[in-house]
Formats: structure tokens, sequence, C-alpha cells
């Protein structure tokens, strides 16, 4: 076996020696048609052409298939077998999500008379030189099954944090072009490990679709919730509390300070900044709460931006009655933010969605695979502090409706 790694790693200096320009398509073809040849070797006990007792099988010939990458598509010769059959499962059959999602969205955009300038660019971004109607036929049924499965799974086991967020993208709806709100909700579950709990597509962002869209989270499993971290978008507000019973509200910090500096004059919102950054600074929940009211007594001269901050408190506080290392992760909506800057780099290929179907086909596909990709990563929170946090926090002011009580602030 040793032998046959050096004449791999030999086969594989040698073509790289020999290499044409298109250096890297065919660098990506040695090495893939190498690591299925050795593969087909194990599976029959002997290498290719070796006379062996230990041989349980025989090389057959090879079959040609074309294989879709972001070098081009290169033509890939598979080893047949005498007996059984021989398919690498592990390079073809599972290719990433995110970009067949694309596929599919280009070739259905083509067929409904979007640009044919934006499509060139994005197959030739994919590296496809082709599509045909029946690959786009059978990806749309593959991808469509995949993103419902993932979509209505159970969600078991309680999630301490969970993040709301939602971004607007532009789709063709009865005969006009529209824009509608796409929603994610992330969450940390028990294992400390993050997770996709759920998306939609909305018309409007309103109470009534963010009600719709929590109950069906819900409905699934969502339980154990004891921090929810969003923006101050009323109908969001209003669809936590009738639907999270019992969870307090963490007001995105990056959001109100947005607004808050829209209170002030141009040259003090460097200051003013400033000085809400060092509410967020400080070591313990109790210092928090003091630089609070210290900096609003500061802004004294700005009376609505005083008034503002001080109404806020309660709703931009919540994240110091959880555990000191979880700070950075729940004073703000950032963790979603960034899921959703990558959300925004690919839907902004595709420019305008052809209907709500592929919307939902493209975004959900790229969830699916952070979604996989978080669940193999590190531990986002560790099992011990959130343990503190489910056990630890101080209870909830609730209101005599048995809602959680949430700030009034503007958005």
């Amino acid at each position: 076996m040793v032998e046959s790694r050096m004449d791999v790693l030999a086969a594989l200096r040698k073509r790289i020696e020999d290499t044409d320009p298109d250096m890297l398509r065919s660098l990506v073809h040695g090495v893939v048609e190498l690591l299925m040849g050795a593969e087909a070797d194990t599976m029959c006990g002997a290498e290719f052409g070796e006379r062996s007792p230990e041989r349980t099988n025989h090389r057959n010939g090879y079959r040609v298939r074309d294989w879709d990458t972001r070098v081009g598509t290169i033509p890939l010769a598979i080893p047949r077998l005498r007996h059984g059959s021989y398919f690498p499962d592990w390079l073809l059959e599972h290719r990433r999500r995110a970009e067949r999602a694309l596929v599919t969205v280009v070739a259905e955009a083509y067929l409904l008379g979007v640009s044919t300038r934006k499509m060139e660019k994005l197959v030739e971004t994919l590296g496809i030189k082709a599509l045909s109607k029946s690959q786009v036929s059978e990806m749309a049924r593959e991808l469509d099954q995949m993103v419902a499965d993932f979509r209505s799974r159970p969600l078991s086991g309680g999630y301490p944090y969970v993040w709301l967020d939602a971004m607007v993208v532009r789709c063709r709806e009865g005969g006009r072009i529209a824009n509608v709100a796409i929603v994610v909700a992330t969450g940390v579950n028990g294992d400390g490990h993050r997770e996709i709990l759920g998306m939609d597509v909305f018309t409007t962002e309103d109470g009534a679709a963010w009600t719709a869209f929590l109950r069906g989270l819900v409905a699934r499993g969502l339980s154990g919730v004891h921090l929810v971290v969003s923006d101050a978008h009323e109908g969001l507000k209003s669809a936590i509390a009738a639907v999270l019973t019992g969870a307090s509200w963490q007001r995105c910090r990056t959001h109100f300070a947005r607004n808050l500096l829209t209170r002030v004059p141009k040259h003090a919102q460097d200051l003013v900044a400033a000085a809400v950054r060092s509410i967020f600074a400080q070591p313990t929940p109790e210092e928090v709460h003091a630089q609070h009211a210290r900096v609003v007594a500061q802004l004294e001269r700005f009376p609505k931006a005083a008034v503002m901050l001080e109404e806020a408190g309660p709703d931009i506080l919540a994240f110091a009655a959880f555990p000191k290392e979880h700070w950075r992760q729940i004073w703000s909506n950032n963790p979603q933010e960034r899921l959703n800057k990558e959300l925004r780099r690919r839907t902004d290929v595709v420019g305008i969605f052809p209907n709500r179907d592929s919307i939902i086909r493209l975004v959900g596909a790229v969830l699916c695979e952070q979604h996989d990709d978080w669940a193999v990563a590190r531990r986002y929170m560790s099992q011990e502090s959130l343990a503190r946090a489910v056990g630890g926090q101080e209870p909830q002011q609730i209101t005599e409706a048995g809602t959680p009580q949430l700030a009034s602030a503007a958005a």
C-alpha cells in the first residue's frame, strides 16, 4: 500500500511537470482520476494489472461522465468493475448544494426572461458549459425536496438563544417586480452548536407574518428559549411577546446605536457613539447598568437621544443577565448579519428572482449548507456556560397578560 501511495505521488508530480496552460483544471482532473483509480484498486483487492491471490474483483473499462466544477466542466473516466459497481459518491453525488441551487435558479430565470448577460456571468462563475432541460428539471426536484425536508424537520432539545432577522430581495409577482422579505431564524442548541432553525418569505414584514413564522417554529419543537436577539421592528417585537412567552428580548445594540445617532448633531456623533460603546465595555452586570445611567446623564444636552437611551435600557441591556462569556454573541444581531452577508452575496448574483419558489430553493440550499458546516464546526458556546445561562439567569418582568415586557423605544 505504501508503494501504491508513492506511485500516486510520483504520478502527481509528473502531471504537474507536464501540465498544460490550464494548470488548475488539469491538476483537478489528474488528482480526481488518480484518487478514483486508487479507490477502485482497493475494492478489487489489488492494483490495476497486478496478479494477486488477494484479488476479489477486476477492472472492466471506464465510463465517462462530465463533472461541473468552478474551473469548468471536466470529463472524468470513472472505473468500472466486472462484478458489482463503483461510483464515487463522495465526489459526484454530494455536490455543493448552494451551487446546484444557483444552477437551477439561473436556468429558471433564463426561461422566464431574465437578462442573458446576467445568465452568462453566473454560468461562467460556476464553470458550467451547458444546461439541458432534463438537468434543470432533475436538479430542481431534488433541491425542492431537500429544502422542504430541511425547513420542516423537527427541532429537538432546547434553544437558549435565538436570533431573528430579515433581508429584502426583488421578485417577479403578478407581472411586476416587488420587494419581498426573507426571514431567517438561527439558534444555539443545548450542545453549544449553532443551527438554522427556519426560513420563510414574507410579502410584508409585519406582526402577522412574524407571528405565523414563530408559531411554525414552536410547532416543529422550538422550546427552551431564554433570550431572543433582533432589531426593534414593532411587528417582530409583538410576535416575540405573543409566541415566545417568558423569553427575554435583546435589542440589537448595533441597530440601536445607528438609530440613536440620528438624534444628535453630526459633529457630536463620534462622541456619543464612544459613550454608548463604553456601556458594553464594563466587566460586570452592575457596572453595565451603572454606566448606562451615567451615559444617559451625559446626554442631557441632547434630550431626544437621552430619552431614547433611557427608555431602551431594559432592552439593550438584557444580555447582562446571562454569562459574561456569551455577551459578545448575544448583545447584537451581528452573528445573523454575517449569515445575511453570505446570503446577499449569493442572491445578488441572481438580481431579480423569477418567483418565490426560486428564492426558497436558493436561500434554502445555502442555509442547508451552512447548517451542515455548523454541525461539524467547533462549539459556538460551551455546554457549561449554557447550563449557567439556562439555570442562572435573573427572572424577567412579566406583564399581567403573561408575556415578556418589551420596551417601546422607537426603531
